[in-house]
């Protein structure tokens, strides 16, 4: 079965900043190699024959350390927005999409099984299949809730559940 996987990596990095004006964030190093490397590595172990790389932000720089996937062993396209698209807007960029494919971010690293998510997914005949996890993260400060018209509706203390 042929395995098709949507990088998302065309952020500008705007959190990580002032590393990321000399060097997009999913070529940030985690340990040995950048983040999206390791992203690589894992969909070539999971049997993923084709990655397309969604990019803008230093795109050239992206291109010219993965090419075109050889030294991977997986073939590796591009494709380039000329503006800003939202976070899911590159894909109508991609005309060769196959009926099931894999969309992922190029900066979260996982250990999520990706043959088995994606072939289950197939298998299910799912429209979309999302992967997450929930997780509580502590809030020192406390949350504003706004309404829709950016008024004060309420105020929490405490942690807050994601």
């Amino acid at each position: 079965m042929s395995r098709r996987a949507v990088i998302l990596a065309g952020g500008m990095g705007t959190r990580l900043r002032p590393y990321t004006l000399v060097l997009p964030k999913p070529l940030m190093p985690i340990g040995e190699y950048p983040i999206l490397e390791v992203i690589v590595r894992q969909l070539v172990r999971a049997g993923f024959d084709h990655i397309t790389l969604a990019v803008n932000h230093q795109a050239e720089i992206i291109k010219a350390f993965f090419q075109n996937g050889e030294r991977w062993g997986i073939r590796i396209d591009y494709s380039l927005e000329d503006q800003p698209l939202g976070t899911m807007g590159p894909l109508r960029l991609i005309q060769d999409l196959p009926q099931h494919f894999l969309v992922m971010n190029g900066d979260i690293l996982t250990d999520l099984d990706y043959t088995e998510f994606h072939d289950d997914h197939v298998r299910e005949d799912r429209i979309f299949t999302i992967s997450s996890m929930r997780r509580e993260q502590k809030i020192d400060y406390g949350v504003l809730d706004t309404d829709a018209d950016g008024l004060l509706s309420g105020f929490r203390e405490a942690k807050c559940r994601l």
